[in-house]
C-alpha cells in the first residue's frame, strides 16, 4: 500500500513560488556536453534529496546500495532531508560538499531549474547512453521534466490523481459502480448527499477548491487543457477547456448546496493528513486524491470499504476514461559539478533502470516513472493500486507544464477558481481574461 507520510503533501504549487526564487542567479558551470571527468575511475559524489522519512530515507538507502554494487568504482555521500531552498543555494554556491546530483518534489520549479542553468541539460546524456526519454517515460513525466526543449531533470518516480469512493455508501445509495463521466459524478455526489440542519450527516463529493486536493490543476486535467501556446503566452481565456472545467465545477458546488454552506461544513472537518480526514471518517463520500491516500485510509480503520478508480471526465470525452493528472519526483545533475559523466551513472541508473525504479517504488509506495517499470511483474501493491499504475500509463493523462517563473501560473488560476466558486467573480469570460493577462505580466517580468 501507499506510503503514510506521502512526498506528494511537500509538492504542492502554493509552496513553491519563494523556494528556487535565486536560482535567477545560479551560477551556470558547464553544460552537459562540457563534462570531461572520467566515469571508470574511482570517484565520490554527492547526492541531495528531500525523503526523510525513516521507511524512506532506508529506501534511498537501498537504491543507493545496488548502484554501487553496480558501480565500484563510484562512491556516493547521500544527504537527505534536503528543502528546495537548501538545493538551490548550494547550487548556487559549488564547492566540494555540494550535490553533484539533486532529486526535488517540486515539479512546478523545473522551468526555473532549466531556464537558469543551474541544473545541466540531460539530452545529451540521454543521447550518448542511447536512451530515448519518449519511450521510457510516461508522456506527462516527459513534459514536466523539460522546459523550452531543456530537458534538465528526469522523472524519478512520480503520482498519479484518481478517485477513492466509499463502496459501502455506494451500496447504500443504491449505486453500483464508480462514475465514468461528470453527469454521472454530479448524479452520484447528490445521491450521496446526505443533509443535516444546514450542514451535511454525509456529503458526497466536497468540490470547493479549498478541499483536499481538489485544487484547479487537478481537476482540469480530466479537460485536457493547453496552458500555454508556442510561444508561451497563457491559453486560459482561449482553450475552452478552461471554461468548460470551471463551470461545471461551480455547478456542482452550486447544486451540492452552495459554496457558504459547504465551507462551512468544510469548516468542521479533519485535516488533510490526519486520521480525521473526513473521507476516512465519512462524512464525505467520494475523494479527489493521489495514491498515497489509500494506505492512510486504511491506517485509519475507516469502517466501510474503500474502492479506487480513475477521476470522471467530462461527458464529451468520455472514451478518455481512465486517465488522471500525474506529477512526481525529478532527479538533475548540478552544473557546478565537476564529475557530471560520474553523476549520469547515478541518475540514470536511479531513473531508467527497470529494477531500481521498481525497487524504490515498492519500498515508499509511489508510482514507477518508467513504463517498463509500470509493467514489471516484480511490482507488489493492493490490487486497487492498480488503477494509479493505469492512470501513469495512460496515453491521455496530463500534467501542468514548466513555466519561467515556476507554478506562478498555478497560484493564480487558483486564486481565480476562489473568486469564481465563491461568487466575487461572475463573468467567467471576463475573469479568465484578467487572469490570462495576469500570468503574462508574471512571465514577462520573469524575463
Amino acid at each position: 500500500m501507499p506510503d503514510v507520510i506521502p512526498s506528494a503533501v511537500r509538492k504542492t504549487a502554493f509552496a513553491l513560488t519563494a523556494s528556487l526564487a535565486l536560482l535567477t542567479t545560479a551560477c551556470t558551470g558547464r553544460s552537459g556536453t562540457g563534462a570531461t571527468d572520467d566515469a571508470s575511475k574511482n570517484t565520490t559524489i554527492n547526492f541531495w534529496h528531500a525523503w526523510s522519512a525513516p521507511n524512506e530515507v532506508k529506501a534511498v538507502r537501498s537504491l543507493i546500495a545496488g548502484f554501487e554494487k553496480a558501480h565500484p568504482n563510484i562512491h556516493v555521500n547521500v544527504v537527505g532531508n534536503m528543502t528546495d531552498d537548501k538545493i538551490n543555494q548550494a547550487l548556487r554556491s559549488g564547492g566540494g560538499n555540494a550535490p553533484d546530483v539533486i532529486s526535488s518534489f517540486t515539479t512546478n520549479n523545473v522551468g526555473r531549474f532549466c531556464s537558469s542553468g543551474a541544473l545541466v541539460n540531460l539530452n545529451p546524456f540521454f543521447e550518448k547512453s542511447r536512451i530515448d526519454p519518449g519511450t521510457t517515460f510516461p508522456k506527462p513525466m516527459n513534459e514536466y521534466t523539460s522546459f523550452e526543449g531543456n530537458r534538465c531533470t528526469v522523472p524519478l518516480l512520480g503520482d498519479a490523481y484518481g478517485l477513492y469512493y466509499n463502496k459501502t455508501a455506494f451500496r447504500k445509495a443504491g449505486i453500483t459502480a464508480p462514475p465514468r463521466t461528470w453527469s454521472q459524478f454530479t448524479a452520484d455526489a447528490k445521491k450521496l448527499t446526505v443533509r443535516q440542519g444546514d450542514g451535511y450527516r454525509q456529503l458526497g463529493f466536497m468540490p470547493d477548491y479549498h478541499g483536499w486536493e481538489s485544487t484547479t490543476e487537478h481537476y482540469l486535467a480530466q479537460f485536457s487543457p493547453t496552458y500555454f501556446d508556442r510561444n508561451g503566452k497563457s491559453r486560459v481565456a482561449e482553450d475552452p477547456a478552461f471554461q468548460r472545467g470551471f463551470t461545471l465545477q461551480k455547478k456542482l458546488v452550486d447544486e451540492l448546496g452552495g459554496f457558504r454552506r459547504l465551507e462551512r461544513f468544510r469548516s468542521t472537518l479533519g485535516d488533510e493528513w490526519g486520521a480525521r480526514h473526513p473521507f476516512h471518517t465519512g462524512q464525505v463520500a467520494m475523494q479527489l486524491d493521489g495514491e498515497w491516500r489509500l494506505g492512510m485510509a486504511e491506517e485509519a480503520k475507516p469502517g466501510f470499504e474503500i474502492g479506487v478508480a480513475p477521476l470522471p471526465v467530462p461527458d464529451d470525452r468520455a472514451g478518455e476514461y481512465g486517465k488522471g493528472y500525474i506529477t512526481g519526483t525529478v532527479a538533475g545533475i548540478a552544473a557546478t559539478s565537476h564529475k557530471q559523466n560520474a553523476a549520469w551513472e547515478l541518475v540514470k541508473y536511479m531513473t531508467t533502470d527497470t529494477d531500481a525504479v521498481v525497487g524504490f517504488a515498492n519500498a515508499i509506495h509511489n508510482v514507477p516513472s518508467t513504463l517498463a517499470a509500470l509493467k514489471s511483474p516484480k511490482l507488489k501493491y493492493d490490487p486497487r493500486f492498480r488503477t494509479f499504475l493505469d492512470i501513469a500509463a495512460n496515453p491521455h493523462s496530463t500534467t501542468t507544464p514548466a513555466s519561467l517563473n515556476g507554478g506562478v501560473y498555478l497560484v493564480t488560476i487558483q486564486q481565480f477558481g476562489y473568486d469564481y466558486e465563491s461568487g466575487k467573480v461572475t463573468d467567467l469570460k471576463a475573469g479568465l481574461r484578467r487572469t490570462a493577462a495576469q500570468i503574462d505580466t508574471d512571465i514577462a517580468q520573469a524575463r
